[in-house]
């Protein structure tokens, strides 16, 4: 059976409770299947926008029927075999329940789906997280106006990709420049239904590193515009590795994008990712890594704008990783950020490293 979602998790690895799950998404398929529009004070051509939305609803709801009726055959029996539209259906739900996007408004989260109550709980920490993330927009740009996450690890400094740095700069000797008639700054709001930006900047190009399995560059940043709204404290990073690598509670916070090239058919899209460039909190838990000492895996629901994003540590909120791509149907990566405490690049930075080792006892 050909995998769809770029989550790589197995449903019976992601919910405790598979008949339970079934029976939400079968409440929730009614309800969809069921709803009524009103035509009243529509437009004159808004009996097309009420058919549309209806096509969308009956769509929706006819996914996740089925995807109920794969979750409950697993349940019987984990190796049952699904047919395509239970596999498609399984895979809606694991978008919606397990493995959210989480718009975020006002500098706060959705309220989130039963299996991620524990965020509400951890709200006032994830706020701060999300204050400290922005989307960098560029100018100048043939193709682009916006290239990747990015987010403050120091009072001046934001941390990015290379990939995303380098659509606005280039090498110049033992430097970087930006490419001529371009430009970029840290938006920290971007938010769904926000118009107002808070910008920030990009003023030089500290440094892009040169190891490829470290997909990094650091920007400076300054506030611009009449408000000269201040940068909020950086985020503190992971110096070491946590006592529990893999299957931990994690979250991203980031803009997924749109990307026709790797991402959903257009049934999925439309039900799931129709909003896009916007800041979502994304929650996941980290994956086994044949390589761990190098890539840090991850089953957040991510999209090709995270990167440059970084990955939270839910327990303690410090970054443990900077997300920097996935593969379609296998999952996501990141650069585990314990690696880079004694960097020489990121060093010169002075990015707050504290120590995750567990306590013996």
């Amino acid at each position: 059976m050909t995998r769809r979602s770029p989550v790589a998790t197995d449903a019976a690895t992601i919910f405790t409770d598979l008949d339970a799950v079934a029976q939400r998404a079968r409440e929730r398929a009614t309800a969809e299947l069921e709803q009524q529009e009103s035509v009243e004070e529509l437009p004159p051509d808004g009996s097309a926008t009420v058919a549309v939305s209806r096509a969308v609803r009956e769509l929706r709801g006819a996914v996740l029927a089925d995807g109920a009726v794969g979750l409950e055959k697993l349940s019987k029996d984990p190796d049952a075999d699904l047919t395509e539209q239970e596999q498609f259906g399984l895979e809606a739900i694991v978008l919606l329940e397990g493995r959210p996007a989480l718009p975020v408004q006002g500098g706060d989260f959705w309220p989130p789906p039963e299996e991620w109550t524990s965020l509400v709980d951890q709200r006032a920490s994830i706020r701060e997280s999300i204050s400290r993330v922005g989307r960098i927009d560029v100018s100048g740009h043939p193709d682009l106006d916006w290239v990747g996450t990015g987010f403050l690890v120091a009072p001046d400094v934001v941390m990015t990709n290379r990939h995303v740095a380098v659509e606005f700069s280039r090498r110049d000797g033992e430097g970087w420049r930006f490419m001529s008639g371009r430009g970029a700054r840290l938006d920290l709001l971007a938010e769904l239904g926000n118009t107002r930006a808070v910008d920030f900047a990009v003023t030089e190009v500290v440094g892009v590193h040169d190891d490829d399995d470290i997909d990094l560059a650091l920007l400076r940043v300054e506030p611009v515009g009449p408000d000269d709204a201040a940068l909020p404290p950086p985020l503190r990073m992971a110096g070491t590795a946590p006592g529990d690598v893999v299957g931990r509670p994690v979250y991203v916070v980031g803009y997924p994008a749109w990307d026709g090239r790797r991402n959903e058919p257009e049934p999925m899209r439309r039900i799931f990712m129709d909003v896009y460039n916007v800041k979502r909190l994304q929650p996941g838990m980290t994956t086994q890594s044949p390589t761990p000492e190098t890539v840090l895996r991850h089953d957040c629901s991510t999209l090709g704008g995270n990167s440059g994003s970084p990955v939270f540590d839910l327990t303690t909120h410090v970054v443990v990783g900077l997300h920097f791509g996935g593969r379609y149907g296998f999952g996501n990566f990141a650069v585990p950020v314990w690696r880079l405490a004694a960097d020489p690049l990121v060093a010169s930075a002075g990015l707050d490293f504290v120590d995750l080792t567990p306590v013996p006892g």
